[in-house]
This record gives C-alpha cells, structure tokens and sequence, in this order.
C-alpha cells in the first residue's frame, strides 16, 4: 500500500511539472464563456489560461509590436489569417471556434419588440454599437441597418464604442437606450437573462466568423497547444453554445 502512494505521488508531482501557462488574447464578446472555459481547462488539464480582454483590432496592433500573447482568440476571421501570412502566427493551428450571433438589446424589459420594430417607430435617442472600421459586431450592425434601409434614419443616433464591450457598457448603464451587442453579452444557459432583445436574423449581414490561431510566441508550449485542443472538444462547445454561439 505505502508504494501504491509513493506511485500516487510521483505522478501527481509529474503532472504538476508538466503542468504550464499559456497568454490568451481574447475577443470582448467572447469574455463570459471563455472565464467559463478557462476554468474548467484548468481543473481538467492543470494548465492555467492567462487571459486579456479587448478589441481584436489593438490585439493585433500588440502582437506586431511583439506582445507576450500566445494564443490568439479573435472577433472576426480576417485578423487571424494576416497574422498567418505576416508570419507571426501557425497556419495549419486557425480554426473557427465560433459563429457568432448579433442581439438589439436594452436594459429595459418590454422596450425592444421580438421583431426589432423599435428601430423604425421609437421613441429613443441613442443607438449603441462598435466602431465598424474595428469591430466585426459594429460591421454587421451597419450591414443590418442598412439592408432594412434605416441608416439614414438612425445614424444621428449612433453612439459608437471603441469595441462591443464598452458598447455593452453604454446600453447596460442606460446612456443609450438601445444598441446592437453580441448575443453572448446578454445570453447565458440558453436565454437573455434581462432587459428585451431581438436576436437580429443571420442573413441580415455576413456570417461574424471567430478564428483562434497559435502565435509563433506560444510555439513550443505544451499548455498553448492544450488550449487550441481543448476549445474543440464537445465541453467547450457545449459552453460555447449556451452563450448563443454557433459552430
């Protein structure tokens, strides 16, 4: 019995030696299932997910600038693939990790209609959303105006955040009535948790693809490696879809 536990021992020891980190960089809109993800990575690996939030847009501008970041969760599929041809980044490593989903949303219950009429009859004097020239959700929101030809009726209106978070913060604190936001913001175990939304209709703009990629930075890392793994396995995509993502 007392070699069975020495045994136990050394191989407790040697998983904890193997054990490693890995800096993520991750996409705002992707901020609540990845904490989930990075959790449960953890207890199931022992490998621990150092993460940084933010616009995909500075991410890139950080990495190029040689920024510790190892693995790279994006906002779009366009970032990750020039990191791949400007030779800072794993080609045969990119994948899309999640589709994700477009949401008018308001803080406020019963203010926004399950078919998004508010954006025509009002009343309200603010419309959050991202910087389209940066942000993949503030691209799809002004594709979506635009195919319902409501730019010219809404655009007074914009009130534009440097990414989908701090446009999440503007509608959450009630300095906009209303915005356009990820879905997986406002979702969680399948339902919107509070105030009204209307989850906008995918063929109202281009599909909003989200690519991770390992960066040349994280080649060589065991735990950088078990992170790309670990975000395809059925546990991550479980988690992933009860944020309204889709594959």
């Amino acid at each position: 019995m007392k070699w069975i536990c020495v045994g136990a021992f050394v191989a407790v020891a040697v998983c904890v030696a193997r054990a490693g980190e890995v800096n993520v960089a991750v996409a705002a809109n992707f901020t609540a299932p990845m904490n989930v993800i990075a959790e449960s990575f953890e207890n199931d690996t022992g490998h621990k997910a150092k993460l940084a939030f933010g616009a995909t847009g500075r991410f890139y501008a950080q990495i190029k600038n040689g920024a510790p970041f190892e693995v790279l969760l994006s906002a779009d599929d366009e970032t990750p693939a020039k990191l791949v041809q400007e030779g800072v980044a794993e080609s045969a490593s990119r994948f899309t990790y999640a589709i994700g989903s477009l949401v008018l949303w308001s803080s406020k219950p019963g203010f926004v209609d399950a078919k998004g009429e508010v954006l025509r009859r009002g009343p309200y004097g603010k419309l959050a959303l991202a910087n389209p020239k940066t942000a993949p959700y503030g691209r799809a929101a002004i594709q979506t105006l635009t195919k319902l030809g409501l730019m010219s009726a809404t655009e007074a209106k914009f009130v534009q955040g440097e990414n989908i978070a701090q446009t999440f913060q503007f509608v959450s604190t009630g300095n906009a009535e209303l915005g356009f936001v990820a879905l997986s913001q406002v979702m969680k175990d399948g339902r919107v948790q509070e105030g009204s939304a209307w989850i906008v209709p995918a063929d109202l703009h281009e599909p909003i693809r989200q690519d991770a990629v390992l960066l040349t930075a994280g080649r060589g890392n065991l735990a950088a490696q078990a992170l790309i793994d670990y975000l395809k396995s059925e546990k991550s995509k479980a988690v992933i879809r009860s944020f309204g993502y889709a594959f």
